[in-house]
């Protein structure tokens, strides 16, 4: 039987704060939007991971674009592609010279320039994710990236998430790449997943990544190490039940619950969090303090999300084309 911690409270109180912070900012409500010091002083990503600024992106402009190819090949290639660098700014970069991303026009070398000239210009990956290179001959992380992406393309991934499976199976098949761990694995299937290509729940299936795990262990102690994603799913189910117990409303994302990306998710945050709030919780990274400074961006926030949500009295992207009959 876990005993969960004090840490365990905060990780509810967190999720109740951080998405009031999301809500107010939405409604355009002039900051601070809370009250508490840590989230304004510090960077921490959205309550829901859908509903952060590069998924948002990824969301509108990537995946459901008007003039978005709906080929199931350039759907993947254009969603791998852009979470590989996970930058925005690298995104339109590649647009802006190339025209339209699709897989039937790629070209390595065209490409490779581009990246070349933006790498020249400044970073071109995100620092959200550690992003290992790949070792496939090329000269520069970027080139072998490419390769990468080539090698999976031409390896049928497209098929494997457009064929009916579950979440699970697509996962098996993303870290059977070279460098695609259990954290990347996971975060480039939820990407997927928000294709119309993919029907899979959000709730049917998760694994702890390492800023997760740190979060589990500040929560439950040394007894959760091998059931992080058991606990997890357990949190999922009785969220009412915890929100409730602390007195905290929660109405979700637009009456959305809060899914297992999303807790696990959480974790990490929390991870985080607690570094301030609770300097001698212990996790496993042994890490104390918190990188990243909260400074609000100018850019106002947008609120877009699969029409497979089916969120009420929220903006969607409008329904995508047809796509080609599964094989």
């Amino acid at each position: 039987m876990l005993e969960p911690t004090e840490v365990f409270d905060t990780y509810w109180r967190f999720a109740a704060a951080r998405q009031a912070i999301y809500l107010a900012r939405l409604a355009g409500a002039a900051g601070p939007w809370s009250e508490d010091q840590i989230l304004r002083d510090f960077r921490f990503t959205n309550v829901y991971r859908a509903a952060d600024r590069v998924s948002q992106f990824l969301i509108q402009n990537v995946i459901y674009a008007a003039d978005a190819p709906t080929d199931s090949d350039s759907v993947v290639f254009r969603v791998l592609l852009y979470k590989i660098f996970n930058r925005i700014s690298t995104w339109r970069r590649l647009e802006y010279a190339l025209g339209s991303i699709e897989w039937r026009t790629y070209d390595y070398a065209h490409y490779a320039r581009v990246l070349d000239e933006a790498a020249n210009d400044g970073p071109i990956y995100s620092a959200a994710y550690l992003m290992p290179p790949p070792r496939l001959g090329e000269r520069g992380k970027h080139r072998n990236h490419l390769r990468l992406l080539e090698h999976m393309m031409r390896d049928g991934i497209a098929r494997t998430v457009a064929s009916p499976g579950t979440l699970a199976s697509v996962y098996e098949r993303l870290v059977s790449y070279p460098t695609i761990g259990r954290f990347l694995g996971l975060q480039y299937t939820i990407d997927l997943n928000y294709t119309p290509l993919m029907v899979g729940s959000e709730n049917e299936f998760v694994v702890a990544g390492p800023g997760a795990c740190d979060g589990i262990r500040k929560c439950f102690g040394p007894r959760s190490a091998g059931i992080e994603a058991e606990i997890i799913e357990h949190i999922v189910d009785r969220q009412d039940e915890y929100f409730g117990r602390l007195g905290l409303e929660f109405g979700g994302l637009f009456g959305r619950p809060l899914h297992l990306i999303d807790c696990q998710n959480l974790f990490c945050e929390v991870d985080k969090y607690s570094r301030v709030a609770h300097p001698n919780a212990t996790g496993i990274s042994g890490r104390s303090r918190i990188k990243q400074r909260f400074r609000p961006s100018p850019d106002p926030l947008i609120a877009v999300f699969p029409p497979s949500w089916e969120l009420q009295g929220v903006n969607s992207v409008p329904d995508a084309p047809p796509l080609p009959p599964r094989t």
